[in-house]
């Protein structure tokens, strides 16, 4: 057993699609649209080397709160594989004012920084 893929909600489908695409070499798959419910469209990104996919969502009814943390889901993890990728892309998002959490060793064992997507989303970049 697998998990197949991790849904996450946003305001901005095309500005998700190219984060992931920019900042993980993701390939993007083509737009889906509803046709059971109007106004539902997405899009499935899959990072390189595998695993489960990402379900970028979007529609027409949702409504984004300014809420930090809640119950629920928190963030993705995406593995870059050492710790001068996690440094490069830390550098890229410092730049552009993305990055939420700079470069560190976790009390876990992780070497890992936090960035945000267009829409806030968290996604932690690890070693």
């Amino acid at each position: 057993m697998q998990v197949a893929h991790v849904a996450l909600w946003t305001a901005d489908l095309d500005a998700a699609a190219a984060f992931w695409r920019e900042r993980f070499g993701a390939e993007i798959g083509a737009l889906y649209r509803s046709t059971r419910r109007p106004g539902f469209v997405s899009r499935f990104a899959t990072l390189p080397g595998g695993g489960p996919s990402l379900e970028l969502m979007s529609t027409s009814w949702l409504a984004l709160a300014p809420a930090v943390e809640a119950v629920g889901w928190d963030h993705v993890a995406v593995s870059l594989g050492s710790a001068a990728a996690v440094d490069a892309l830390a550098a890229r998002c410092a730049a552009d004012g993305s990055l939420l959490s700079p470069p560190r060793h976790t009390g876990d064992g992780f070497y890992e920084a936090v960035i945000a997507a267009p829409d806030g989303t968290r996604v932690e970049i690890t070693a």
